[in-house]
């Protein structure tokens, strides 16, 4: 990965000129984004402290991020606006003002900073800006787990370790796509961008990786299909198995997709055949937490063995209660980091997923789990999950 010491551009080398984002089907220049960021930079509220982004449109969040990180502040991204949600934020950091791009959106005790662009729209003659560089220490986001686990818990993730993470998958799934980078790649994502996987795959994978993104998050199986065919090829579709299964079964025709992300929980064998035959493209699982950010890949119809990003490795090491955890620790993860999951390890990138620790059970005297054997009861022709 890139030093830590050292600083970081809020976009990776691209040409400004070329689409960064789709907005309802028009274009959206890097220059026009870094004139948006410019501009809401001047809106964002004084002093260094955090700012809740609740901006339900990707291009505005995007936005609103590269404001707040020129401004030095940190962007908490909780999972929903709900009044408890922000109680929960204000214990933990003190007096929050909120950032979204709907003025009816209710932000119960903080107070409301709007986010406004003009991207498709400012037809004015200005000047081309320089792309702003980033402390690599900046403390840039913080994300929300998901509560599975027990009271949702805010990470701090510094600027260093969100650009580590794209630059390790930017790669692997440039080759999955047979291309030298990813830049011409549209994404359209269903999953909120205030999630770790909607982040990374989605609005940082385009200011990070190279890629574009459209702006939307749809979510019916029609608005999907209306989304991937409002963007040129090639097309990724960034999604989870639950939108996946339900666009499939739609029975609705797909435009041709280049490259489909999967996260979130495994994916059967099955639907994994079924997508990349009505779609035409390459299927990819992306494993990871949010504490670890992503750190693996697979293709479920090519092996079931995850790889791990970059210089990534994991080893199996006693827990304080002395069970066994899979840690993941090298390249942009800052710490060892272990999993709640238990994995079969062939080397220290290759492993296999039996499930979550707590969904262990022992068949004849080997360890498996629930998950691992609904995967392999999906893999026989005939079963219907």
């Amino acid at each position: 990965m890139s030093d830590d010491s050292s600083a970081h551009p809020l976009l990776a080398p691209r040409d400004l000129d070329a689409p960064l984002a789709w907005r309802a089907g028009v274009p959206v220049s890097g220059h026009a984004f870094l004139a948006d960021v410019a501009r809401q930079a001047e809106r964002m509220p004084a002093g260094d402290g955090p700012v809740v982004n609740l901006c339900n449109d990707r291009y505005a969040f995007a936005v609103a991020l590269g404001a707040a990180l020129l401004r030095g502040q940190p962007s908490l991204l909780p999972p929903d606006a709900r009044p408890e949600t922000m109680a929960r934020l204000s214990e933990l950091h003190g007096a929050l003002k909120a950032v979204t791009d709907e003025p009816t959106l209710p932000t119960p005790g903080l107070p409301k900073v709007l986010v406004e662009v003009r991207a498709g729209t400012d037809t004015g003659e200005r000047a081309p800006l320089a792309v702003p560089v980033i402390d690599g220490s900046l403390h840039a986001v913080s994300l929300l787990t998901s509560g599975s686990t027990g009271a949702p818990q805010p990470h701090a993730k510094q600027w260093r370790t969100l650009v580590g993470d794209v630059e390790a998958a930017v790669g692997r799934l440039a080759d999955f796509l047979q291309r030298p980078s990813l830049a011409g790649v549209t994404l359209i994502a269903t999953v909120p961008v205030q999630h770790s996987y909607g982040l990374e795959s989605s609005a940082l994978l385009a200011l990070l990786g190279g890629a574009a993104f459209d702006s939307g998050r749809p979510f019916f199986p029609a608005d999907i299909v209306a989304a991937l065919a409002a963007v040129p090829r090639p097309r990724a579709l960034v999604t989870t198995p639950f939108h996946l299964k339900t666009l499939l079964l739609a029975g609705i025709d797909i435009p041709p997709v280049d490259l489909i992300l999967s996260a979130t929980a495994p994916l059967s064998p099955q639907l994994a055949a079924q997508a990349e035959q009505a779609t035409g493209g390459v299927l990819v699982e992306i494993y990871g937490s949010t504490e670890s950010g992503q750190v693996a890949t697979r293709r479920p119809t090519q092996s079931e063995v995850w790889e791990t990003f970059g210089q990534i490795r994991v080893s199996a090491q006693a827990g304080a209660d002395g069970a066994e955890q899979f840690v993941f620790d090298g390249d942009f993860i800052p710490q060892p980091t272990p999993m709640a999951d238990v994995l079969e390890l062939l080397d220290d990138r290759r492993f296999r997923l039996f499930g979550r620790a707590n969904d262990l059970i022992h068949v004849a005297g080997k360890r498996s789990s629930l998950g691992h054997l609904n995967y392999h009861l999906n893999s026989i022709p005939g079963i219907e999950d």
